[in-house]
């Protein structure tokens, strides 16, 4: 258990990870990190793994909730004029 400062860091507030933490967890600058609030009011903070797959299965859900209209090709198809 370590203590951390928060500082000002232009118009946001800022925790500097030790050094220690950094070698153990292997981030480097520039890395993104996911943070979850829990109900208790604790911040955890936990390195973003980007995932082909998950993005995939993201894309999937995201996109059956799309509304199904006319398609565009089906569109400039009936537009063109031969």
């Amino acid at each position: 258990m370590m203590n951390l400062q928060i500082s000002k860091w232009g118009n946001s507030l800022a925790v500097r990870i030790p050094a220690d933490y950094v070698r153990q967890i292997g981030i480097k600058e520039g890395d993104q990190f996911e943070a979850h609030l829990s109900a208790d009011g604790a911040l955890n903070l936990r390195p973003a793994q980007w995932s082909r797959q998950a993005f995939a299965k993201e894309l999937l859900q995201k996109r059956e909730t799309l509304p199904l209209g006319t398609s565009v090709i089906e569109l400039l198809r009936g537009a063109a004029r031969y």
